[in-house]
């Protein structure tokens, strides 16, 4: 076992990258650097870095320059590019219907005012008319005792979930089983699910949900890429509307919303009501890239190994508009992940200890697509795949209040949280556990693309406790700026602390770089099964 004090000579060596206590200046001064690139990244004139847009790919542009200024080598397919064929779908609400029908008759859906289609994972349906059945939260983990799904006939069924789950499973083990669920769910013949979140959980704002569900969504145009073959229907339903699912079942979604929001037992029955919906839909071919560039190892035998740096470029693009804003400009989320790659990259140059493995900066499209990037590069890498060790990923770390303890997702399943510790103590930031599990943060970043594949990986996030003036400050970033057109760099934000934060993620990069031993999962880690 790597001892936690074998950090301190490293950090040390690091000087200015990743001392215990670099100079205020020092950190303003870099944390100006990162805010300049996240500026430019995140200015009008990208668009919003939809994914296969042009204001993507002047972003991604922009990422090569720095890339080649650094001297990081090409590694992709077509130099730094490695390119992914997709199809874009967007769902025309104006032109699409639905209605619950059951023994009173049938009472009309507003689209998207009531429900929301997703166009993501595959082609939707054209039309739908099945029963519906409740299935609690949704999680199928027969590994741990817990299946949602027990007893439930699915076949030609609408699946409706809550959000939740019993506080006993990990929140890593919940989050991974919710996004298994839906390809799950049609090999059971299911045809489709509807996602209910409770009032009290509810992280994004009804209304912006109505606004991003114009949004095209994108998935492979390889068929074989996809979780689903056939077509499934996902929805989301007003949180405001969702007692009206459970009309005529004898049960009251109030209690159920309670249960689940004290992470109680929640029971699966079936409904009484139909979902009859006719889905339109329109579709084109596009391309993204992702970017992939390699500084490589200084030791002629670790240099064949890759430790991945992660941070995904896309963003929403352009959208309904706000208050007349329609430019998502994606600040937070996520230029400001991509310009501490860039930063990092930059400290790993300049730094005395050089790293012995290879390390590759890889900057994924189709983030807010479903992880596609990612998921694509984490199958069909562009380096041998037995030979990537872990990934370190940098998504929407928000520097809106002090940098006082880290959160470095993950961080209990692999040898990686040794290293993370390690770090921590040799800079003062202590690690804080993920506040709020029941968020799936474990899979809404594309570390979860390199985690499917067996490969242990961190998500780095400021860490901060529920109860605390800082959850206070970070929901109502949440709930006011997240996925809208006010996430753009004229947000108060503190880069100094960004500066701290990219020292963490450097020295933990050392150090899986430079360990004599892979990292490796824990015994006891439920993702262990997905080693090849």
């Amino acid at each position: 076992m790597r001892k936690l004090f074998s950090a301190l000579p490293l950090v040390a060596m690091m000087g200015a990258a990743a001392s215990a206590a670099p100079a205020e200046d020092d950190l303003a001064a870099r944390g100006a650097t990162w805010w300049r690139h996240v500026q430019i990244l995140a200015a009008d004139d990208m668009q919003g870095r939809g994914t296969g847009t042009p204001g993507y790919d002047k972003a991604a542009d922009y990422v090569i320059g720095q890339f080649q200024a650094l001297g990081l080598k090409p590694a992709g397919v077509e130099g730094y590019k490695q390119p992914i064929a997709f199809v874009e779908q967007t769902v025309l609400s104006g032109e699409s219907r639905a209605s619950l029908v059951g023994a009173r008759g049938e009472t009309a859906l507003a689209v998207p005012g009531d429900i929301i289609f997703s166009g993501s994972g595959g082609p939707v349906p054209g039309a739908i008319d099945a029963p519906m059945v409740f299935a609690g939260y949704g999680l199928h983990l027969p590994e741990v005792g817990h299946d949602d799904f027990a007893g439930l006939d699915l076949k030609g069924k609408i699946v409706v979930v809550v959000s939740g789950g019993p506080a006993e499973i990990s929140g890593a083990l919940k989050s991974h089983a919710r996004s298994e669920r839906g390809h799950w769910l049609a090999a059971q013949g299911a045809l489709g699910m509807i996602s209910l979140v409770t009032p009290g959980q509810v992280e994004i704002p009804w209304d912006r949900r109505k606004a991003l569900a114009s949004a095209p969504a994108v998935y492979y145009e390889d068929v074989a890429m996809r979780d689903t073959q056939t077509p499934f229907l996902n929805a989301q339903f007003d949180p405001a509307r969702s007692a009206d699912l459970f009309a005529g079942s004898g049960q009251d979604f109030a209690a159920i919303a309670a249960a689940a929001d004290a992470s109680k037992p929640v029971a699966s029955f079936p409904l009484t009501l139909r979902l009859k919906a006719a889905v339109a839909a329109k579709r084109v071919a596009l391309s993204s890239p992702n970017l992939v560039a390699v500084m490589p190892g200084s030791d002629p035998k670790l240099a064949k190994d890759y430790v991945v740096l992660s941070a995904h470029l896309d963003g929403y693009g352009v959208g309904t508009p706000i208050k007349g804003d329609a430019i998502y400009n994606g600040a937070l989320d996520n230029a400001s992940g991509v310009a501490s790659l860039i930063e990092i990259a930059k400290a790993l140059k300049a730094s005395k200890v050089k790293p012995k493995r290879s390390i590759l900066f890889t900057i994924v499209t189709g983030e807010e697509k479903g992880l596609l990037g990612s998921r694509y590069f984490a199958r069909r890498p562009t380096v041998p795949s037995k030979s990537i060790v872990a990934d370190l990923n940098f998504d929407m770390a928000l520097p809106i209040f002090k940098l006082t303890s880290v959160t470095p997702v993950g961080y209990d399943q692999s040898s990686l949280g040794q290293d993370a510790a390690a770090v921590s103590v040799a800079m003062g930031l202590p690690i804080t556990p993920d506040p709020f599990p029941d968020r799936n943060v474990f899979i809404r970043s594309d570390q979860y693309a390199f985690i499917r594949e067996g490969i242990p990986a961190l998500f780095f996030k400021y860490g901060f406790k529920a109860g605390t003036p800082e959850a206070t400050v970070e929901k109502a970033w949440r709930a006011n700026i997240y996925h809208s057109p006010f996430d753009d760099a004229n947000q108060p934000v503190m880069p100094a602390e960004t500066a701290k934060l990219n020292d963490y993620v450097t020295a933990v990069t050392l150090r899986v770089a430079n360990a004599d031993t892979r990292p490796s999962w824990n015994s006891d880690s439920f993702f262990k099964r997905f080693v090849k």
